[in-house]
């Protein structure tokens, strides 16, 4: 789990016990320290680190293809190789070649028509690239709140033992405190990774979108062009 290394790093901090195991054997115990708000917390955890391994993958693919696909759509209409960009974009599956092709399908309607079909086709493919970044941005909202709504369990718990026992003692006040606070330390430790992932996925995504609009500019600038000179 992505909290224990952590966990056994603060309890090096002077004036913290030290651990008498290894950060292995310490996994069951913080397990059932953090109660019954493991669970959720463990779900917010693996869904987190299988939606960012997925997201890079994914979007570094998407990446790879549309470097490709603009440099040689660039190329091809710097030509003004209308037909053969247009094959070109439609055999490529791309979000820049879905895009480009949309514009060139309908370059012969005018750079008017070719701009609407280009918005109207960015926007289907953004919704396809920040695909899974809502799941991140709500885990990163959610792991806190689970965290902090465990604390305020454990402290529920640990003063009903206090009234219970009729008398207050620091080993049961601490107890209770530390293990109550363990669950909304584990839930930021959740929450930043996912929120650095979110960040970083929202960042690639912006620079994918710029490099996109770009050479479609490109692409009605060319196809403006050619228009401009069958008018005349």
């Amino acid at each position: 789990m992505l909290v224990t290394p952590i966990y056994g790093a603060l309890l090096q901090i002077p004036g913290m016990d030290a651990p008498d195991q290894s950060l292995l054997e310490q996994l069951p115990q913080l397990w059932d320290d953090t109660g019954f708000m493991a669970w959720p917390l463990a779900f917010c955890l693996i869904l987190g680190l299988i939606v960012i391994a997925w997201k890079f993958v994914d979007l570094s693919a998407k990446a790879s293809r549309t470097k490709r696909i603009l440099k040689d759509v660039d190329e091809l209409l710097t030509q003004q190789r209308i037909k053969e960009a247009l094959e070109l974009t439609r055999d490529t599956n791309a979000p820049a070649a879905n895009i480009l092709y949309a514009g060139l399908e309908r370059h012969e309607e005018g750079t008017d028509r070719v701009m609407k079909a280009i918005e109207n086709q960015g926007l289907i493919e953004m919704s396809k690239l920040e695909r899974g970044l809502v799941i991140l941005a709500t885990l990163t909202n959610i792991a806190p709140l689970l965290g902090f709504l465990g604390t305020v369990i454990g402290m529920i718990i640990a003063f009903e033992s206090i009234e219970q026992a009729g008398e207050v003692e620091a080993t049961l006040v601490a107890g209770g405190i530390k293990v109550a606070l363990l669950t909304t330390a584990i839930g930021l430790m959740i929450a930043i990774p996912v929120s650095i992932g979110h960040n970083y996925f929202v960042a690639r995504i912006d620079s994918l979108v710029i490099d996109m609009e770009e050479s479609a500019q490109k692409m009605v600038d060319v196809l403006h062009s050619i228009e401009a000179g069958r008018a005349h």
